[in-house]
C-alpha cells in the first residue's frame, strides 16, 4: 500500500472523476522524473493508481458508453489496448531495482509516453463523446460505479507487482501486447 494520497473519491460525475485521475497520473509522473522525490513509494502509487484506473473503466465506463453508443467498439478496444500498454511499461519500471539510474529513468519516460498519449487520446475520443451523448444522472451512476471499483481495488492492494505481471500476461495471452523485441517471439 501506498503513504502518497491518491484520493478517496465517493461519487461524481463520471468525466470528472476520471479527468481528477489524469491530473493525478501527471502529477505522478512529475514525482518519478524528479531525483530529489521518494521515487519508490512514487511508483508505487502510479501502479495502484494505474491498475485501479484502468480496471474500473474497462469494467463499468467502457461497456456502459459502448450500450449507450456514446462510443463505438474500436475507441473502448483501443483504451484498453493502451491500458494494456501502460500496465506493460509500468511492469518494467516497477521490475528495476534502483530508482537512480539511465535504465530507470528510461522506463519512466517510456511509460509517461505511453500514459500521457492515453490521456490526451482517451479524453477527446471518449470523455467527450461521453459529456455530449450521456445524460448527467448516468454520468453520476457510472461515477458511484466508477470509484467503487476504483477504491476496492486500491484497498486490495492492486498496484503490487505480482498482480501487475498477472495483468500483464493476461493481456498477452488475449493478443492486446505486441511481443517486443527483447522476447525473441512473433
Amino acid at each position: 500500500m501506498t503513504n502518497i494520497d491518491l484520493g478517496r473519491p465517493l461519487q461524481g460525475d463520471v468525466v470528472d472523476l476520471i479527468l481528477d485521475d489524469h491530473r493525478r497520473f501527471e502529477a505522478l509522473l512529475r514525482d518519478l522524473r524528479d531525483s530529489s522525490q521518494d521515487r519508490d513509494a512514487v511508483r508505487q502509487a502510479f501502479a495502484a493508481l494505474h491498475v485501479a484506473h484502468a480496471e474500473a473503466e474497462e469494467k463499468h465506463v467502457y461497456p456502459k458508453l459502448k450500450r449507450r453508443n456514446a462510443v463505438d467498439d474500436e475507441e473502448a478496444d483501443h483504451g484498453v489496448e493502451e491500458h494494456a500498454e501502460g500496465n506493460e511499461a509500468l511492469l518494467k519500471v516497477l521490475e528495476l531495482k534502483g530508482t537512480d539510474t539511465q535504465a530507470f529513468e528510461d522506463a519512466v519516460e517510456k511509460l509517461a509516453e505511453l500514459v500521457n498519449h492515453h490521456l490526451t487520446e482517451e479524453e477527446l475520443t471518449i470523455l467527450n463523446p461521453a459529456r455530449e451523448e450521456v445524460g448527467p444522472q448516468v454520468r453520476a451512476d457510472l461515477g458511484a460505479l466508477f470509484v467503487e471499483e476504483r477504491n476496492a481495488q486500491i484497498d486490495a492492494d492492486c498496484g503490487r507487482i505480482e498482480n501487475v505481471r498477472r495483468i500483464v500476461a493476461e493481456a498477452r495471452r488475449e493478443g492486446l501486447l505486441d511481443d517486443d523485441e527483447e522476447d525473441g517471439e512473433d
